[in-house]
């Protein structure tokens, strides 16, 4: 049943101080989006310089995931004793400075170095952004999460465009990336001065906890989260796959003009921002977990398109349905890893960005071994099977009980 139709719990609204907040995790959600794309699309200008193979050009990159989830691990721990903020304002500076390290780096160790600082710095932002956004998502009262990611897709596109006229222009790595993510480092520090402080990113979850009679809890089950996990996982193989591999097919499967091959990936985060931009009005209406079962749908039929596209249009159609539907999974996974963390610890939602990362490497790994043993549509089929395994997942999405925090009572179809 929508939203709507279930009896709410009286929530006090919004107060200035949550708004603050909540422009304040823009601001985080921003940075850490600008961030990302500043490096990663100067990836083959990295390995120029450093006369990398593509197999080391790969070890290089797949060091980013792996120290990304030991970063999300230590943000969980250390969220639940001293709280995001605190980890926002130290990390998201560092993964600034990690970049233009990266850029800086006169040999390959230095790089080595950058890119491992840089997977801390992006493991406890990615963990402690969604903390806060759940922190004002519960203050809220209502879905606010996907904007969240939404404005993160904003700034990707930003970076890609600085990334572009910096070319033009004729800059180097270290100015690229300084005049960027300086100015970036800036503005997540002050941002930080206004996200919750500890005290009021766990209120609303106390409130919560409390009036379900159950005090603060002195852990997370793992068991609920699971679905969580494995859905924000098949989520990254499918992103992985697309973004590592979207271009590589229409090259070699479909052998599309240069003009036309980058319109693959662009029409799929073109969709994916167009979709977060209105997902949290999607989710109050008829519940996250329709919207993820719809989701999974979507981005399965895409893959569907993709693998079976005979034409260039076709295929770029089936791009654009599959950011359609996997644009919802990740900030709804967030979200319901904070509806299953009373206490309000960072602890849940720390686990389910951890398999953010495993399902990157797994994508990487699973559609590049499979295009080398039989081809790119065979290779896509591995996505396409676990975009339709989120569909049996989403029940895991339904709020079951009344949520003092979030002003909504849900009742489990």
């Amino acid at each position: 049943m929508p939203l709507e139709d279930a009896a709410p719990v009286e929530k006090t609204a919004p107060t200035s101080r949550d708004r603050q907040a909540r422009l304040a995790t823009f601001a985080v959600f921003f940075v850490q989006g600008l961030t990302f794309a500043t490096l990663l699309t100067q990836v083959a200008a990295l390995q120029k310089k450093h006369g990398l193979s593509d197999g080391e050009l790969t070890i290089l990159l797949l060091v980013v995931p792996l120290i990304a989830g030991a970063g999300s691990a230590l943000a969980g721990a250390a969220a639940s004793r001293w709280g995001s903020r605190l980890i926002l304002r130290l990390v998201q500076p560092l993964a600034c400075a990690a970049v233009v390290l990266a850029g800086l780096a006169p040999n390959v160790p230095m790089l080595v170095a950058a890119n491992v600082l840089f997977g801390l710095g992006l493991g406890g932002v990615d963990a402690g952004m969604n903390m806060q956004g759940v922190a004002v998502e519960r203050e809220y009262g209502r879905a606010v999460l996907t904007g969240f990611h939404a404005l993160w897709s904003v700034a990707a596109v930003v970076g890609s465009l600085w990334a572009s006229a910096a070319a033009t222009l004729g800059l180097g790595l270290p100015v690229t990336f300084a005049v960027a993510l300086v100015p970036a480092a800036a503005v997540a520090v002050f941002a930080s001065l206004w996200l919750y402080r500890p005290e009021e990113e766990h209120r609303a979850a106390t409130v919560r906890a409390e009036a379900a009679g159950a005090g603060r809890p002195a852990g997370v089950a793992w068991r609920p989260i699971i679905p969580l996990c494995l859905a924000m996982a098949f989520l990254y193989v499918g992103d992985s796959s697309v973004s590592n591999f979207g271009t590589v097919f229409m090259d070699k499967v479909l052998h599309a003009s240069a003009t036309v091959i980058p319109l693959a990936l662009g029409a799929y985060q073109l969709t994916t921002f167009l979709v977060r931009v209105g997902g949290d009005l999607a989710v109050r209406r008829w519940g996250p977990a329709a919207i993820v079962r719809a989701g999974g749908a979507v981005a399965t039929l895409g893959f569907v398109a993709v693998v079976a596209a005979p034409t260039v249009p076709l295929a770029i159609a089936g791009f654009a349905l599959t950011g359609i539907g996997l644009s919802v999974v990740a900030p709804q996974s967030f979200s319901a890893a904070g509806r299953l963390d009373p206490a309000g610890t960072g602890v849940a939602i720390a686990r389910v960005n951890m398999f953010n990362y495993v399902g990157f490497i797994v994508g990487a790994a699973l559609v590049g071994g499979l295009a080398d043993a039989s081809g790119f549509r065979v290779a896509f089929a591995a996505p396409l099977v676990l975009a339709a395994a989120i569909i049996l997942l989403a029940r895991g999405f339904q709020p079951r009980t009344a949520d003092p925090a979030t002003a909504t009572t849900v009742v489990t179809p």
